[in-house]
């Protein structure tokens, strides 16, 4: 019963997570897409810590796109779920969690950083945070989510953005796999002198061979920016570092 009282279960497909009491799960209607959120807000006034979520389940083992992008991994909810910082947030991308009538399977293949993403990850995020400072952590392909959010939405007030194998590129990123191009998508590597100009810090793995470390240095080009974890592949391995990710 206690358990009960303290913790919500959470499932997807063949993982579970628990989450704490003090979260809430809301969903955002913003102009193009409802986003699923879990907050937790006690310091309306303070900054806001906001947890960006990867590409989710986008392809299946045969390289098709899937008919629901909603992620099976649980890294980012674990790192959002146990920030002790006063308001954090786990923002999914569109068409995670839930459907929007214009949900197609372009928006997690080569649309997932389309103009009308960015804009209600945009939206999302100004609802939430009402003005008040705002720091990024973007996994996967949600660091090109923060890092577009950050160079072309001025008025968020970003103060810093974090990246865990973050896909900064996803041009450089598509031809090194030989992948048809993002072609409908956004692209930060188009703002390459206004990001440098932002305060960062971008966590690599050195067993990623989704996100190699090579193309996150070549993007940032400052290795003082950057963490190696020698321990992490592109999911799994990085939990010796979520200290360090909680304390920024």
């Amino acid at each position: 019963m206690k358990k009960i009282l303290y913790y919500l279960l959470f499932l997807a497909g063949c993982t579970s997570i628990t989450i704490p009491p003090e979260y809430r799960y809301i969903e955002l209607k913003t102009d193009t897409f409802t986003i699923a959120t879990w907050q937790k807000i006690t310091n309306p006034n303070a900054p806001y810590k906001i947890y960006i979520e990867g590409d989710g389940y986008a392809f299946n083992t045969h390289g098709y796109p899937t008919q629901d992008p909603t992620p099976k991994g649980t890294l980012m909810r674990e790192l959002a779920f146990g920030d002790k910082k006063a308001n954090v947030i786990y923002l999914s991308r569109p068409c995670q969690y839930v459907k929007s009538p214009m949900c197609e399977k372009k928006y997690w293949t080569t649309a997932r950083f389309a103009p009308e993403v960015i804009d209600a990850e945009y939206q999302a995020v100004k609802q939430i945070t009402n003005g008040q400072p705002v720091i990024l952590v973007g996994f996967s392909g949600g660091a090109q989510v923060a890092g577009l959010l950050a160079v072309a939405k001025p008025d968020l007030h970003i103060q810093k953005v974090i990246t865990i194998a973050g896909n900064l590129d996803h041009k450089m990123w598509t031809a090194y796999h030989h992948l048809p191009s993002l072609n409908q998508s956004l692209s930060l590597s188009n703002y390459q002198i206004q990001f440098a100009s932002i305060p960062q810090h971008h966590y690599v793995g050195l067993k990623d061979k989704v996100i190699p470390p090579q193309l996150i240095k070549k993007f940032i080009n400052n290795n003082r920016f950057i963490t190696e974890v020698e321990t992490a592949d592109h999911n799994n391995g990085w939990d010796n570092v979520f200290t360090q990710i909680w304390a920024e």
